[in-house]
């Protein structure tokens, strides 16, 4: 599903991300975890093509992301790559549900099919009653789900999650936990997730730890590929 291979990235003399090779598999939770400054939220987003790298490969299901660029490369995004940012990024003057279905929108789809599905993702998260609530009324619990609500509209390839929980109370990060992992049963969802947090990590297929922007240390799952 996913695959980069000597990938680089410098901001301006420092070199935040040193020649990192990654594999993900269809249907694999991934866990990146490292200290704060190590680089695993740069590699999220260069993954995720929200930053571009200085050098390397770097491919979705086949695509060649890095000769993707300008609109190509947002239509791409927009409809294989979903983004759970830590802080939500929830837009403050749309009701949960609008915010739900803005990909939809953007990418022209029938307005009436997307609300359709935005309802459905809302009420397989629990945030039917909250549908028309503005992101102020909501706690941060339901922000965070109605971000993944939004992450999942267009049915994306992947998932990248960074820190999901990170501004959660431990009941509701354990909520979101085993959300992931009943959206993978139910939806077949590829996850890639920057975390700080052991419980979580603890349960995904494998844990990738990236130190000085390497990744250092290589845990094999029961997925036949592997990093």
């Amino acid at each position: 599903m996913l695959f980069a291979q000597g990938i680089n990235k410098y901001y301006g003399n420092l070199q935040v991300l040193q020649g990192v090779d990654l594999t993900v598999a269809k249907g694999e939770i991934v866990a990146i975890m490292g200290a704060s400054g190590a680089g695993k939220s740069t590699l999220l987003h260069v993954l995720a093509t929200l930053d571009r790298p200085d050098s390397g490969i770097l491919q979705l299901d086949g695509t060649d992301l890095l000769t993707l660029q300008g609109k190509k490369l947002a239509a791409f995004r927009n409809n294989a790559i979903g983004f759970v940012f830590q802080l939500y990024n929830l837009l403050p003057e749309f009701t949960t549900l609008e915010n739900v279905c803005m990909p939809g929108y953007i990418r022209g789809d029938d307005k009436s099919v997307v609300e359709a599905k935005g309802k459905s993702l809302l009420t397989l998260l629990n945030l039917s009653a909250r549908s028309q609530h503005k992101p102020a009324a909501l706690s941060g619990g339901e922000q965070q789900r109605a971000a993944v609500a939004r992450a999942l509209i267009n049915d994306p390839k992947v998932v990248f999650a960074d820190e999901p929980s990170g501004n959660l109370d431990s009941k509701n990060a354990a909520a979101l936990h085993a959300l992931f992992f009943e959206l993978r049963e139910k939806m077949g969802q590829t996850f890639v997730l920057a975390t700080h947090d052991h419980a979580l990590a603890n349960m995904t297929d494998r844990q990738l730890c990236i130190r000085d922007g390497k990744l250092v240390t290589k845990s094999i799952s029961s997925h036949t590929i592997v990093l």
